[in-house]
């Protein structure tokens, strides 16, 4: 069984911030999946558990479930380790999809473990799981102008120009996390992490 879990805010105002990209690909994963209709009718499908919002099913074939906090982001790491102790999961096989200050709006960069980058939900997953040795997905937003604080910038909402890059890098984290659960952390690395040299990720 595969765990991926999708790090936002609750609350209508945060839901097309950049801290709710995280959320975005949940949504997008399981209509993708064709568990759902629509990206947004995730919260209605889904049940209540694990402090959050839950579907599950098979996808690649193994079981898989996509879990959305609603604990708000500082505390995510309450319902990463409540839905891990449940089904006796390890921390490979979890990924965890965030936000990123330090990338481009439209680049993905997916790790097998290390630092939380000063990501408070990254931080928090940490502490609760006592290990930062999980697989998780950064996908970048810019970092915030000079005149604008980085808390206000990352609840805040994306810029037209950052939505034109926002729908096709959605779609290529989905097909990443499709890679990694039939083919591992390291094929999903190498097709879909920016190159040395910048350019797009193959598949992107």
């Amino acid at each position: 069984m595969y765990l991926v879990v999708g790090l936002g805010n609750p609350g209508g105002e945060y839901a097309k911030s950049r801290h709710n990209v995280g959320w975005m690909v949940a949504d997008q994963l399981a209509a993708t999946l064709g568990w759902i209709g629509r990206a947004d009718d995730f919260d209605g499908a889904a049940r209540e558990k694990f402090s959050g919002v839950a579907l599950e099913g098979q996808a690649g074939g193994s079981k898989l479930m996509i879990l959305k906090p609603t604990t708000f982001m500082n505390c995510s790491g309450q319902s990463v380790q409540a839905a891990m102790a449940f089904y006796q999961l390890a921390a490979p096989d979890v990924l965890v999809v965030s936000d990123d200050m330090a990338l481009p709006c439209g680049k993905i960069r997916i790790r097998p473990g290390g630092s939380s980058g000063g990501h408070n939900g990254l931080k928090d997953i940490e502490r609760a799981l006592g290990t930062d040795a999980y697989p998780r997905m950064r996908l970048g937003v810019d970092g915030p102008p000079q005149h604008i604080a980085a808390r206000d910038y990352v609840l805040g909402n994306f810029t037209g120009q950052q939505r034109e890059l926002l729908e096709p890098i959605v779609e290529s984290a989905c097909q990443a996390i499709m890679t990694w659960i039939e083919r591992g952390i390291e094929a999903a690395m190498n097709q879909y992490n920016p190159s040395a040299a910048g350019q797009a990720p193959a598949g992107a």
